[in-house]
């Protein structure tokens, strides 16, 4: 079967098995695949099209005409097709695990390491901040990794130069060195860290999408008390500081294993125009049992040739897809919405706390032994905090999550700039007790938003943007990283640390709490091929769909009302060519 055309079925099993939908209708959807938009491939799949089952038969003609399914030695194949689910995820996933031990085993390194390498302070500032500086790198090479090579070879790819980098950081010897190793770690980290959640979004079942693509923020999170952890069995070792660096190759070392055995994603090869190799890897990984399997690939199939088709409507776009963020308003919603997302959740400081956890404690009042097994106080509730996202991200929703999430942080953001007031030599117990406090206020709250800045990007950009597009998103977020992280200590000398962090980093979380509350529209439950109806719509109605629920939870709330659920309005919306606005 060719990739743009579907043969009709006749039309006595056309007017049999197209229930719900009158004549008229079936004439007219039997002549138009392609194309079909992807609202009609929804009103197809959802009235039980015979247009499904006949792209459906022939996949598996053309399948069973090319050998059908291959059993190669890294071909896997599991009878029940949610075990697949499960080892994708926790392979994938593991990415994140790396990502989370590399930022915070140089917490644990800060102790010691600038000695031994006689590092000024602004020598250290590098050192610590070299990391999400290469992520930028890394980044930018995301698009055309992931357009050439796929997600599947950029995550390999990652889990080696993940390999290079802790094995130079160990062997350091001279400050050039640790850079350039911080540097190679942090192109790995960029790379991997913008395609795991696009991997995971693009082939899991929409139901759970959310609550898997959490356990990325879940492995960060893991990983980062992992770290601390290491740290801590090594602090008393000579020479620890190379070991507490060089722990994580054992890691990046299992995880290329496991990608070795895992497929691509079957929305890239369609993306690619490779349908039968995309059937081939959804037959393995989901099925086509179920209805909702066969529909889900009916309209991804659809939605991918209605896209090519938008892209074919002017050479400039044919030539360069990105420039669509400039000109398609859809496109440039998901980008800005993507976008603040990442902000906030990097400008509000995690990453300069989760880097300099082990230094801030000392600041505090703990020596450097009891500084090193302190941070795992942080580390550990940023692990809690992430649980309740990973299983319940799908039934309370994205908007839950932000705004409930973003005031809690805000509150452990002011209790931690109020226990620097407390004098350390006259009351240096309520000092360390305010801060242990606020800190686990502020990391447990962020690890429920975290989530959101992976789960967020993954599912929003258009399948042939959504490379491009997790490379601006990649590329920010470590840009911010960098930038929090490398002028910590002279925004902490300029502002002072109360300045610091109630006044920068809880302002951020503040301003954001009332643009999520207006602006942020809810995902939860949809197919990636409806969220691309969402961001059809005007950020107006966007935000009077939002004002329209919050009266109306508000209303609820006081009359107690509580397990009412705000109606989506935005899903299935009518396409216009006139919008211009974000």
């Amino acid at each position: 079967m060719a990739d743009e055309k579907v043969t009709p079925a006749p039309k006595a099993q056309t007017a049999k098995q197209a229930e719900g939908l009158d004549e008229a209708q079936v004439e007219n959807l039997s002549s138009s695949l392609p194309p079909l938009n992807e609202k009609d491939a929804m009103a197809v799949a959802q009235a039980g099209g015979w247009e499904v089952d006949t792209l459906i038969a022939n996949m598996e003609q053309e399948l069973e005409a090319a050998g059908g399914l291959s059993k190669g030695f890294f071909d896997l194949e599991f009878q029940d097709k949610k075990y697949f689910t499960w080892v994708i995820v926790a392979f994938a996933s593991m990415g994140g695990l790396l990502s989370g031990l590399d930022q915070s085993l140089i917490s644990g390194a800060n102790l010691f390491l600038p000695d031994d390498l006689g590092l000024t302070t602004r020598q250290n500032s590098l050192v610590n901040s070299a990391m999400p500086l290469g992520a930028v790198g890394g980044a930018l090479i995301l698009s055309p990794s992931n357009e050439i090579l796929g997600r599947r070879w950029s995550i390999i790819i990652s889990t080696i130069l993940y390999t290079i980098g802790a094995a130079l950081e160990a062997g350091s010897i001279n400050y050039g060195m640790i850079v350039a190793a911080r540097v190679i770690l942090g192109i790995g980290v960029g790379l991997e860290g913008g395609t795991v959640p696009v991997y995971v979004a693009e082939t899991v079942e929409r139901k759970v999408r959310g609550n898997l693509v959490s356990l990325y923020q879940f492995n960060i999170a893991l990983g980062e008390v992992l770290g601390y952890a290491i740290a801590a069995m090594f602090v008393t070792v000579p020479g620890n500081w190379r070991y507490i660096l060089g722990s994580s190759l054992v890691f990046s070392t299992i995880m290329f294993i496991g990608m070795l055995f895992l497929p691509e994603s079957p929305r890239f090869l369609m993306h690619k125009g490779r349908t039968l190799d995309a059937f081939r890897v959804w037959k393995r990984i989901r099925g086509t049992d179920t209805q909702e399997t066969r529909e889900e690939f009916f309209v991804m199939k659809v939605s991918v040739l209605e896209e090519q088709q938008a892209v074919g409507e002017g050479s400039s776009n044919k030539r360069f897809p990105w420039m669509d963020f400039f000109t398609r308003p859809r496109a440039r919603r998901a980008l800005v919405y993507a976008n603040i997302m990442i902000l906030l959740g990097q400008l509000t400081g995690v990453n300069a706390i989760m880097y300099y956890m082990s230094v801030l404690m000392h600041q505090i009042g703990f020596d450097e032994l009891r500084s090193t097994y302190m941070s795992l106080v942080g580390g550990g509730a940023l692990l809690i905090g992430t649980i309740p996202a990973c299983f319940l991200m799908e039934r309370y929703g994205r908007r839950f999550w932000g705004n409930m999430m973003l005031p809690g942080f805000f509150v452990g953001l002011a209790i931690i700039g109020g226990s620097y007031q407390i004098n350390i030599t006259t009351n240096p117990g309520g000092a360390e007790a305010a801060y242990l406090i606020g800190l686990i206020l502020y990391m447990g709250f962020f690890g429920c938003y975290a989530c959101l800045t992976w789960v967020v990007p993954s599912e929003v950009y258009p399948t042939y943007l959504r490379s491009y597009g997790m490379t601006v998103s990649d590329a920010l977020l470590f840009l911010a990283s960098f930038v929090v992280t490398y002028n910590f200590a002279a925004m902490q000398n300029a502002m002072g640390r109360t300045g610091l962090t109630l006044g920068f980093y809880g302002g951020i979380a503040a301003v954001g709490w009332v643009y999520q509350l207006f602006f942020m529209p809810e995902t939860k439950d949809l197919t990636l091929e409806e969220i691309d109806l969402i961001f059809e719509k005007p950020t107006r109605e966007i935000v009077a769909e939002n004002t329209r629920n919050m009266k109306q939870g508000l209303s609820d709330f006081f009359a107690g009302r509580w397990g009412r659920k705000p109606e989506n309005r935005a899903i299935r919306p009518e396409k216009t060519d006139k919008d211009s606005e974000l």
